[in-house]
């Protein structure tokens, strides 16, 4: 299948930013997640289960989030993940970061402009 030119992939550590933004609002699990991103992005980001899942184990292991068994609105058991004070700082962190890299693209697109 040819890849739509509209679609680009992330900047590394985006998804990261966007799972834990979403689970700082309010724990969720990962279904959830993924309607959450494509909502407040007005469907212009799709995270792809198969990208969202191994991203979230990772944050589990790096001590970024938490998990408990919970159900979902269909009354299935499943994961509800959500931050923790570590998950939280490292937010901050690449958040700030990301506004610097963002900020200097835009004086640089700015320039090219003049």
């Amino acid at each position: 299948m040819a890849k739509d030119p509209e679609r680009r992939d992330l900047f590394p550590g985006t998804l990261e930013i966007m799972i834990l933004q979403s689970l700082r609002l309010r724990p969720m699990h990962g279904y959830a997640l993924v309607k959450h991103i494509k909502q407040a992005s007005d469907s212009l980001l799709e995270v792809e289960e198969g990208s969202l899942y191994p991203a979230l184990q990772r944050m589990l292991k790096a001590g970024w989030l938490e998990s408990e068994v919970g159900t979902s609105a269909k009354g299935r058991p499943t994961r509800i993940f959500r931050p923790t004070a570590a998950g939280i700082r490292h937010l901050e962190r690449e958040v700030s970061s990301f506004e610097k890299m963002f900020t200097g693209i835009t004086r640089v697109l700015a320039t090219a402009k003049a």
